[in-house]
């Protein structure tokens, strides 16, 4: 390692999550840590209260509920009494891994480094170089690159970003640890006729109801086809529901629900960053409703952007009777955390 001496005993690393796309991406590497008998502990940070029901927590921060920016909630929540409070009892880590891009992702890195413990950057290196494409995530990443001792990259491609920026500390490929969710599901793998659609993200919320007009329109004329939506809790995306009458509108689905829908589909229309991953994996076309995705790595393979509302149509076109495709998924070959356990033995 390039850090001086770094201390070989070590007690244990604090994973945290706050939101349900990092507890999916956490989820293989605590089973690996519990099989490697591997000390650690798991801080909550309460971005997504509701997906406490899913999951043993060491520690829980309470956010209080506040009409003012959430996300600076978030960030004061995690930077003041609450990560002293888990120091002052015991659980001194030495390492905190934090994992993509979210608001407590950045906040946790930037409260560990004011700590003094190093922190491990899971899923780093993934860039738009577009600070409001995605907002916050873009900014998030590029701060928890600037204070993370080790990144933990998905790809080459990613590595290399933080390589040219001249990124402090050491960087490994180790594949997303999503993929190794999927393993199970991949003999499942069906083309049908449903079109799964997922909207959710803030720099989408100014003209979703222009997203919803274009794609309801597509359900109507395509009706042979059932188009399906897991409708995001977000009030902003709530209120456009009404849009959709073509389209069935069903409440948000746990992962495992999601993953048994998306794995009979056959084409996928969302502005996901995930999601990318999955469909690669389950070689199923996915047309991104963004301006730019992090994820190159697939593009023209299984990844195809569409930049406005008022492309879908043209672009759906293209690949609905053309949607089967076969091709290795760059994301990795579902043994990340494996990987990272041997990387976690052997290099701290």
């Amino acid at each position: 390692m390039s850090h001086g001496h770094m201390i070989k005993n070590f007690n244990m690393i604090l994973l945290c999550y706050g939101t349900r796309p990092e507890w999916i991406k956490i989820k293989s590497l605590i089973e690996e840590f519990k099989k490697n008998n591997y000390p650690y502990k798991i801080l909550f940070t309460g971005q997504h209260k509701d997906l406490l029901k899913e999951q043993h927590v060491d520690f829980q921060l309470e956010i209080p509920e506040s009409n003012n920016n959430r996300l600076n909630e978030v960030i004061k929540s995690t930077m003041t009494e609450y990560f002293s409070w888990i120091l002052n009892h015991g659980a001194y880590p030495s390492h905190v891994l934090v994992q993509g891009d979210t608001t407590s992702a950045f906040a946790v890195a930037l409260s560990a480094f004011h700590h003094g413990i190093k922190v491990i950057h899971l899923e780093a290196g993934l860039r738009t170089y577009d600070r409001e494409n995605p907002y916050p995530e873009e900014i998030n990443r590029r701060i928890i690159s600037q204070i993370a001792d080790i990144h933990l990259c998905p790809t080459k491609q990613a590595q290399k970003n933080l390589i040219n920026e001249k990124i402090y500390g050491e960087s490994y490929v180790v594949g997303n640890t999503v993929i190794d969710n999927l393993l199970q599901y991949k003999n499942e793998c069906a083309y049908t006729d449903k079109i799964l659609i997922t909207m959710h993200r803030r720099e989408n919320h100014h003209w979703i109801d222009q997203w919803f007009t274009e794609i309801d329109k597509l359900a109507e004329i395509y009706s042979q086809y059932e188009f399906i939506l897991p409708i995001h809790p977000n009030p902003n995306v709530q209120k456009h529901r009404g849009l959709l009458k073509n389209v069935k509108v069903i409440d948000p689905l746990s992962y495992e629900d999601m993953l048994e829908l998306l794995v009979k589909t056959r084409l996928i229309i969302t502005d996901s960053g995930g999601l990318q991953e999955e469909c690669s994996f389950f070689n199923k076309k996915c047309l991104v409703c963004r301006k730019v995705t992090e994820r190159p790595e697939a593009l023209g393979q299984s990844t195809f952007m569409v930049e406005s509302p008022e492309k879908l149509n043209e672009i759906f076109i293209r690949h609905i009777d053309d949607y089967e495709i076969n091709y290795e998924c760059p994301f990795g070959d579902g043994h990340s955390a494996e990987k990272i356990m041997w990387i976690l033995k052997n290099m701290l």
